[in-house]
């Protein structure tokens, strides 16, 4: 006899046989098919959707509130291409507020801030340059912020350089470690030295253009070649504005990335008479040669008094042979017969 609580394992739930009876009758349709793709597409496309929307519609908002013209197409392909569109979106702003041109053709489009960033750029420090350039009644357009950006230049720096002067100092303590420049006059006399150089960044010339350490070298140069060709150090302490006017009449900006406003002096000091220390040296050194020269005719002299010593000796042993040699004649004169004078024969 069966259980009460037996049943069959193969037979169908009662409660899922409807549904499952629903949905053979419903794939059975041809039209079915094509409703659940559709609907499996529709579903899709919607969580694509929000996706999209919860990473870029902030971002996408914020850009159609400015009119910053960026479209969600650009957002995703920026996504792709490793680009921030949070950075290329804020400098959009940031130029659209400004009143730049952000014409896609000519004007900063998206693309081309793409393009900067893509290039190892700083794409917000082009926009702040040229933001600053444009408030400062400077000529400074998109591609050449770009390029100067991208030739290693801190273009803000140098906009801001343009707008105020920089100041360098001459000689440069941090790079040479001189305090003072050292020039001397025509009198012998050093003058310690201490100028400021005032410049401003030449945004024409600022691409391959040399830097301030060249300014620095060029500045002090002309001011130790025009303390040299004075005549006195006098001259100099008197009238220092005449070597700054000299040294600024060289021309000593050109091919820089800085066009110099103006070459102060900004201290002197007297240094050591370096022409008089040189004529002691020198007086020095030629009493030294005329000792060495005295010297060298005192040997001489004692060498030939020497000679003349030896040959005296000489002439003296000479004499005493000679005289040697008398008797001897006197003798053999004698054995001859010889000793008579001519006259008594």
């Amino acid at each position: 006899m069966p259980s009460l609580f037996a049943f069959d394992l193969t037979a169908p739930m009662l409660s899922t046989y409807p549904f499952a009876l629903l949905g053979q009758n419903f794939l059975d349709k041809p039209n079915g098919i094509v409703a659940i793709v559709i609907l499996a597409l529709l579903m899709l496309f919607v969580i694509v959707m929000s996706i999209i929307a919860i990473v870029y519609g902030n971002i996408w908002l914020q850009a159609y509130m400015a009119s910053a013209d960026v479209k969600i197409p650009s957002l995703i392909g920026m996504g792709f291409r490793q680009v921030s569109p949070r950075v290329i979106v804020t400098a959009k702003i940031m130029a659209v507020q400004a009143g730049l041109d952000v014409n896609r053709k000519t004007g900063i489009s998206t693309q081309r801030l793409e393009a900067h960033f893509l290039a190892g750029g700083n794409v917000m420090a082009v926009i702040n340059a040229i933001i600053a350039a444009q408030r400062a009644g400077i000529d400074l357009d998109f591609d050449r912020a770009t390029a100067i950006d991208l030739a290693g230049r801190n273009v803000l720096e140098a906009v801001s350089t343009s707008v105020q002067p920089k100041v360098i100092d001459c000689p440069d303590l941090a790079r040479s470690g001189k305090t003072t420049l050292s020039a001397i006059a025509k009198n012998g006399v050093e003058l310690k030295i201490r100028a400021r150089v005032t410049v401003r960044t030449n945004l024409s010339q600022l691409i391959g253009g040399a830097t301030e350490q060249t300014i620095i070298a060029r500045v002090g140069e002309s001011i130790i070649s025009s303390i040299g060709s004075s005549d006195s150090h006098l001259t100099v302490l008197e009238n220092p504005e005449l070597i700054s006017k000299a040294v600024l009449d060289r021309g000593l900006d050109a091919q820089t990335a800085f066009e110099i406003v103006s070459i102060d002096i900004a201290d002197i000091d007297v240094g050591e008479n370096i022409g008089a220390r040189l004529q002691a040296d020198q007086a020095e050194a030629d009493t030294r040669v005329a000792r060495a020269r005295a010297e060298q005719r005192r040997a001489d002299a004692f060498a030939t008094e020497q000679e003349m010593k030896a040959k005296v000796a000489d002439n003296r042993a000479s004499l005493v042979l000679a005289e040697a040699e008398v008797p001897k004649a006197m003798s053999e004169a004698f054995r001859k017969g010889n000793l008579y004078a001519e006259n008594d024969r």
